[in-house]
C-alpha cells in the first residue's frame, strides 16, 4: 500500500466520520465531498452507484410508509401490546421479539419508537427494570433488518451475489438469518434477565422517587395504543402489504412462475452499423434497441429479476392501499417511516457511491494484501463488516458497499451468507436515532449512555446478540451450503 493510496482511504474514513457525526442525509452528503476529492483531486474512475438497490428501497419504503398512513402500523402496534401486557412477567424476551418482527415486516427499525415507550411502560408497572427488556429490544429493532424480504441489506445481498456467481434467494438468506438472529436476540434478553439492580433495591432509584414531581413523571402516566380505534380500512392495508411480501416471497421461491421474455443479442463477429451521417451503431447498440440485423440471432427467454419483481410489486401494494384504504400520500410523506427511507436512500447512494470509486481503482492491490488472510481465515470478513458497520449507520450500505470486495478476495458465497448478521455494528457507538429515542423513552433512568460513552445500556446485549447470530448463521449456511 503506497503513500497515495493510503491518503485517498483516509479521504473516504474521514468522510464517513464526519458524516456520521451529523447523521441523518449528512452520511450521504458529504460522502459525495470524498467522492468528489478522489474524482476530481486524485483522478480516481468514478465507481458504479448502487441504483438497483436504491429503487427497491424507494418501493419497499413507499409501501410501508403508505401502510403507516392508512393506520396499519398502529394495528400491529396494538397485536404486540396486547400480548407483552398479558405477558409482563417474560416482556425481557417478548419486547425484543416484538420490536424484531415488527422490523421483519416492514424493511425498517424505525417502527418501533410507538411499541418502545409501551415496553418501559410495562416493565415500570411489574417492577422490573427497564433498561432490561428496552437495551435489547433497541437491539432488535435493527437486527431484523438482516431478516426482512424487502430490506436493502438482504435485497442488495442478494442481487449482489447472484452477480457474482452465488446463486441464493431472498427465503434461502431468511432461512438462515431468522433463526440465527433469533438465537442472537435470546442470547441476550438471557444475559439482560438480571442485568443491573431491581428496581426495589437501586439506591438511585430509590431516591428518585422520594421526589414528587419524579414520583409523579415515572408513575403518573400510562402509555398504550390500545384505547384507539383501529378503521377497518387500516386492517385491509395491513392485509395488502402482506400479500405483496407473500407474492414476494412466493416469486423468489419459485422463479418458475415470474413470467419470461425474449431479448436479442449479437452473435460473435457481427458486424457494426454505419450509417449515411457517418455515425456508427454497434452491434450491441443495435441488439438492445431491438433491431434484428445480420449477424444477430435471438437470445433464449429470460426471467423477469427479483429486483423488478420487488418493486412492481410494492409500488402497486401502495396504489391499492391508496385506492381501497383511505391512505393519503401527503400524510404517507411526513410518516416517520417514508421519511427514515428516504434519508437510507441518500446515505446509501454517498457512501456506497464513494466505497465503490475506491475499491474498484485499488482491487488488485486489495487482493494481495488480504487474499492470504481470507483465505486461510474467509470468517474475519465478518470483522471488517462490522468495523465499517461501526462508522456507516446503514446496514444495507455496508453490504453494498463492502460485498463487491468480499467476493472479489475470493470468499465463497455462502461464508459471506453465514457472516451477514456482522453487518450491524452501529450500536458500539449510542448514535444512533433507535438508541438514542430508548433512553429517552426511559422515564426510570436505568436506559443510559454512560460517562465513558462506550459503557452504555446497548454495549453489552449488541455485542452478545450480534457475536451468537454471526456464529449459529456460519455454522447453518455451512450446514445447508
Amino acid at each position: 500500500m503506497d503513500i497515495l493510496m493510503i491518503l485517498e482511504l483516509l479521504i473516504v474514513l474521514g468522510a464517513l466520520w464526519v458524516g456520521s457525526r451529523y447523521g441523518s442525509l449528512a452520511l450521504g452528503a458529504i460522502s459525495g465531498i470524498g467522492l468528489a476529492l478522489l474524482v476530481f483531486g486524485f483522478g480516481l474512475k468514478p465507481g458504479n452507484p448502487p441504483t438497483d438497490v436504491i429503487y427497491i428501497i424507494i418501493a419497499a419504503v413507499t409501501c410501508a410508509g403508505i401502510m403507516q398512513a392508512s393506520g396499519g402500523m398502529d394495528w400491529l402496534i396494538q397485536i404486540a401490546e396486547r400480548m407483552l401486557r398479558k405477558h409482563p412477567d417474560r416482556i425481557t424476551f417478548l419486547a425484543p421479539l416484538c420490536t424484531f418482527f415488527l422490523t421483519v415486516l416492514v424493511g425498517t427499525g424505525h417502527v418501533v419508537y410507538t411499541l418502545m415507550p409501551i415496553i418501559c411502560d410495562i416493565a415500570l408497572k411489574k417492577g422490573i427494570r427497564p433498561e432490561r427488556p428496552c437495551g435489547v429490544a433497541s437491539i432488535a429493532s435493527q437486527v431484523g433488518i438482516t431478516c426482512s424480504p424487502i430490506a436493502a441489506a438482504v435485497v442488495a445481498f442478494v442481487t449482489i451475489s447472484n452477480a457474482n456467481g452465488f446463486d441464493i434467494t431472498i427465503p434461502r438468506v431468511l432461512m438462515i438469518s431468522i433463526p440465527a438472529c433469533i438465537c442472537g436476540l435470546m442470547a441476550a434478553a438471557a444475559a439482560s434477565y438480571h442485568r443491573g439492580l431491581d428496581l426495589d433495591k437501586d439506591p438511585q432509584f430509590q431516591a428518585k422517587l422520594k421526589d414528587p414531581e419524579q414520583y409523579k413523571y415515572i408513575y403518573g402516566s400510562t402509555a398504550t395504543t390500545l384505547d384507539k380505534e383501529i378503521p377497518a380500512s387500516a386492517k385491509r392495508a395491513v392485509y395488502i402489504f402482506l400479500a405483496a411480501l407473500l407474492v414476494i416471497v412466493i416469486f423468489a421461491a419459485f422463479p418458475d412462475l415470474l413470467p419470461e421474455y425474449k431479448t436479442l443479442k449479437a452473435v460473435k463477429g457481427a458486424g457494426d452499423m454505419t450509417l449515411a451521417s457517418g455515425v456508427t451503431i454497434t452491434a450491441d447498440q443495435l441488439a438492445k434497441a431491438g433491431v434484428v440485423a445480420e449477424g444477430f440471432t435471438e437470445h433464449h427467454m429470460v426471467d423477469l429479476k427479483m429486483n423488478l419483481v420487488i418493486q412492481i410489486v410494492m409500488i402497486t401494494a401502495a396504489a391499492l392501499m391508496i385506492i381501497f384504504c383511505k391512505a393519503s400520500p401527503k400524510k404517507a410523506v411526513a410518516g416517520p417511516v417514508w421519511q427514515s427511507g428516504m434519508v437510507a436512500v441518500v446515505a446509501i447512494y454517498g457512501i456506497a457511491w464513494l466505497a465503490d470509486t475506491y475499491f474498484s481503482n485499488y482491487l488488485g492491490e486489495m487482493q494481495n494484501m488480504l487474499a492470504d488472510v481470507v483465505k486461510q481465515y474467509p470468517w474475519s470478513i465478518a470483522l471488517v463488516f462490522f468495523l465499517v458497520s461501526v462508522l456507516i449507520n446503514s446496514q444495507g450500505a455496508v453490504v453494498v458497499a463492502m460485498l463487491p470486495l468480499a467476493y472479489s478476495l475470493g470468499i465463497a458465497g455462502p461464508v459471506l451468507l453465514g457472516v451477514l448478521p456482522s453487518v450491524y455494528g452501529y450500536f458500539f457507538i449510542p448514535n444512533y436515532p433507535s438508541d438514542i429515542a430508548t433512553v429517552n423513552f426511559d422515564r426510570s433512568g436505568t436506559t443510559i449512555i454512560g460517562k465513558y460513552l462506550l459503557n452504555h445500556s446497548f454495549m453489552m446485549p449488541g455485542l452478545i446478540c450480534v457475536t451468537t447470530s454471526t456464529i449459529v448463521a456460519y455454522l447453518l449456511s455451512m450446514l445447508f451450503n
